[in-house]
């Protein structure tokens, strides 16, 4: 069953009628093949590309039969054919048809993914120009640091979506690959030209080597790559949930006219969207390990694989088209607060000016152990007794010997700290 949230292009892709219809062109453009070998009259290729047809409630009766989703499949079709469909899987065995029409979805579905990613990338590129200086405190441990601007925030994850747009323009061409080579991998009955030229009509290339099945090492990239990118989505996610925090408020999700975000509290603005794309990374993740899994399967093949696969590959892909649609949207739309950024920069009275007042102490010939010593007694004061800082260190006796009042307030001023933000972004093209 496909997800209520699917995209109608995603979910399209892995419907069960689109998966026959995709093996069925398998099997007519091998039949194209065949016809040029000489191994199926023209008459009955004719036949074969104009009749092939199937019904799902049709091959679900017949498999009920059969116990084998494929032989329902070709018996349905050659309920259409009539005698021409004697010529059709000649040579071939199941994963030959099902591994290369998975190959074909597979590229589908990237496609759709890195247009979600390029869109998504292009979003983030205004929104980092748009706050290229709009200062605000970077935090480590959770724990004020130093200034820095909310674009670099932007920035930071338009690289990391280019190297996601990389490794999926990787995993694409991993997976666009198909299998034409019989039971084992042999081409015992059939002629390698036939796997050549289906692939070629399917603007996917051939396994150079397979066994009855195209290896899982293919699909395991595939899907650890969409569960990256899903975690990418994660991080970006929580930084969101992070600033819309009452304390913080510095970002938060757009809020809808007659959105309600308690069913008790009407005060309520909740990042209730970007938990969900936290909760449906960790679905990713667990879609991940399931196809690392399958990557070891017995001898030349066996069907381990094949019942997590109808539920890991529409999954994943729909799940990550989601959450990109989704994600895109809450980045287009977020709402900033800069005063509040600058009102929370300034919450520790100018503790995160404490590495300027170290390096200008070195700098005036101070060990930097007794600088550090000096400058972290009055940060401890204002931490644990409310004292000014910058009162402090100007009443500093041992600061006074190397450090001027006017030298003191410089450390204070944060565009210094802020000089190579340009060269960040030129980095970017910004």
């Amino acid at each position: 069953m496909i997800p209520r949230y699917t995209s109608k292009e995603m979910g399209a892709i892995w419907t069960e009628e689109n998966e026959w219809r995709t093996m069925l062109k398998v099997e007519i453009v091998a039949c194209e093949a065949m016809n040029k070998l000489g191994m199926v009259p023209d008459d009955a290729l004719h036949d074969i590309q104009t009749k092939s047809d199937f019904e799902l409630d049709r091959i679900h009766e017949i498999e009920r039969v059969t116990n084998h989703d494929v032989i329902a499949f070709l018996t349905n079709v050659a309920e259409h054919v009539g005698d021409a469909s004697k010529y059709i899987h000649k040579g071939l065995t199941s994963s030959d048809v099902k591994d290369t029409a998975m190959g074909v979805m597979m590229q589908q579905s990237c496609d759709i993914l890195l247009d979600l990613l390029h869109k998504y990338h292009a979003v983030l590129k205004r929104r980092a120009a748009e706050f290229k200086h709009t200062v605000m405190i970077g935090r480590t441990h959770g724990i004020h640091a130093e200034p820095m601007t909310f674009g670099l925030v932007f920035a930071l994850w338009m690289d990391e979506t280019e190297r996601n747009i990389e490794r999926l323009e990787h995993a694409r061409k991993s997976v666009s690959v198909g299998k034409l080579s019989g039971a084992v991998g042999t081409y015992s009955n059939i002629d390698p030209f036939i796997e050549e030229y289906v692939c070629q009509q399917l603007n996917i290339k051939p396994a150079r080597l397979a066994t009855q099945v195209i290896q899982r090492d293919r699909h395991a990239e595939f899907l650890c790559t969409l569960a990256v990118i899903g975690s990418s989505l994660d991080k970006m996610a929580v930084e969101i949930r992070n600033l819309q925090r009452t304390d913080i408020r510095e970002a938060e999700e757009y809020f809808a006219p007659g959105q309600k975000g308690s069913s008790a509290m009407p005060h309520k603005r909740n990042p209730i969207t970007c938990e969900k794309v936290s909760g449906m990374a960790r679905l990713l993740r667990g879609y991940a390990v399931a196809a690392l899994e399958d990557v070891a399967l017995w001898h030349e093949r066996d069907i381990s694989h094949s019942s997590v696969e109808r539920v890991i590959l529409p999954d994943a892909t729909i799940a990550l088209d989601h959450m990109l649609r989704k994600f895109t949207n809450i980045v287009d739309k977020l709402l900033v607060y800069p005063e509040t950024m600058i009102a929370n920069m300034n919450k520790t009275g100018g503790l995160i000016f404490s590495q300027n007042l170290l390096i200008a102490l070195v700098n005036k010939g101070v060990l930097r152990e007794d600088a550090y010593k000096w400058v972290q007694r009055n940060a401890m004061a204002r931490w644990l007794k409310g004292a000014d800082f910058k009162t402090n260190v100007e009443m500093d006796e041992d600061i006074k010997k190397y450090l001027t009042d006017a030298e003191v307030e410089a450390c204070f001023d944060p565009q210094p700290m802020l000089r190579h933000i340009d060269l960040i972004f030129s980095r970017f093209g910004l």
